[in-house]
């Protein structure tokens, strides 16, 4: 599973660095990479595995060293191996080199580097405290658990989580224009927690104008959570005055372009590194179609209209041989998930390789040109 078990690594540390991708594989995908640690102790004997849990919280070295401290573990002369170099910077948690070299750690194994220039540097800052640092192994898999964050990085672009809510047959609306509620309870809860840790949710004109929704994160009992999203509205008519997007926060952005990649140039540049885009079907359509989407996340509801509002426009795929292919995400709790009545879908494009590969694969020493950042809806479909 690693993807890399060459000359220089033990078999502890392969099986360490395959425990550490199965770890980051439970946190969710968006702004952050996912990232898993795993220490081993002198002999080898695994101790504690740590992953991270999403925008904010500890980074999955930070993660294993907390759990060492509550088990009461002296982590003096262990291994940590980990997926991705230990950052280097402080912001809304503090640098990981610096508590891996507070924890005593002797050693450090990581898979690729990460050059962004406030996060690069841990493995510069572990080696001046004499802490031994290697890399390389796991680089293939790792470069491929996050391969889609990889390009929005060095795209300089937000990474796109596109939701759907529809029929079995595929409407977001009957004829009549009607939509609310498509979704159970329980995926429309679900895609209010997404609201609460995404930077900006994004929606047309057209769904403004005929749905008026809020694009606010809600708790279940109908309050806003502590977290809210940017609002984006894209498209040349502007904004209504008395628009529900618009809200008394200030905190929405009209996005006066047809263009997806513009939107997502304006959007990074106004902060967001973790967009949603919720509709409508031209919208949809035009990000798929652009193929600027990192992640699919589908609420299927078990419901037939027969007419009504497709979910998707053209995609301008006129034979089988140019379709465009996706595959199941285990990412944060698996690609499949029954929620109330509906089934909640959660793919991302098909790649060249596989997730996960196996321990004796080359092992590689990666590093990249691009700029990298390990930081830190209501629709037609879906509700508002």
């Amino acid at each position: 599973m690693s993807g890399g078990g060459g000359a220089g690594f033990g078999a502890a540390e392969v099986a360490a660095m395959d425990s550490a991708l199965a770890a980051a594989v439970r946190g969710p995908r968006g702004a952050n990479p996912l990232v898993g640690a795993v220490v081993i102790a002198a002999d080898g004997t695994p101790l504690v595995t740590g992953y991270h849990r999403g925008a904010g919280t500890a980074h999955a070295e930070a993660d294993a060293i907390a759990q060492a401290q509550a088990a009461g573990l002296d982590l003096s002369g262990t291994t940590m191996v980990v997926t991705l170099e230990p950052c280097n910077h402080r912001g809304r948690t503090g640098p990981c080199a610096q508590a891996i070299i507070d924890a005593g750690v002797a050693d450090v194994v990581y898979a690729v580097d990460d050059p962004h220039d406030p996060a690069a540097g841990g493995a510069a800052t572990l080696r001046a405290a004499g802490v031994r640092v290697r890399s390389g192994l796991g680089a293939v898999a790792a470069l491929e658990l996050n391969r889609r964050w990889f390009d929005a990085v060095a795209a300089r672009r937000p990474f796109v989580t596109l939701h759907i809510a529809q029929t079995l047959d595929s409407r977001i609306a009957a004829d009549d224009g009607t939509s609310q509620w498509i979704s159970c309870p329980e995926s429309l809860a679900d895609n209010h927690a997404l609201r609460g840790r995404i930077d900006a949710i994004l929606v047309g004109t057209q769904t403004v104008l005929v749905d008026n929704p809020r694009l606010t994160a809600r708790n279940p009992d109908g309050e806003l959570s502590g977290k809210q999203p940017l609002r984006a509205v894209m498209g040349l008519r502007g904004i209504p005055e008395g628009a529900a997007v618009n809200g008394h926060d200030g905190n929405v952005l009209h996005l006066p372009t047809r263009d997806p990649r513009e939107a997502l140039d304006l959007l990074f540049a106004a902060g967001a590194r973790h967009l949603m885009v919720e509709g409508g079907s031209r919208i949809l359509s035009a990000f798929l179609a652009a193929g600027l989407v990192d992640e699919l996340i589908v609420y299927l509801a078990p419901t037939l209209l027969g007419s009504g509002t497709p979910a998707l426009e053209d995609l301008g795929i006129t034979t089988l041989a140019d379709a465009r292919h996706w595959e199941w995400d285990p990412a944060a709790g698996g690609a499949v998930r029954l929620l109330g009545r509906d089934l909640r879908l959660q793919l991302r494009p098909a790649g060249s390789t596989a997730a996960t590969g196996t321990a004796t694969d080359t092992a590689t020493n990666t590093s990249f040109d691009s700029t990298q950042h390990r930081t830190g809806a209501d629709t037609a479909a879906g509700g508002n």
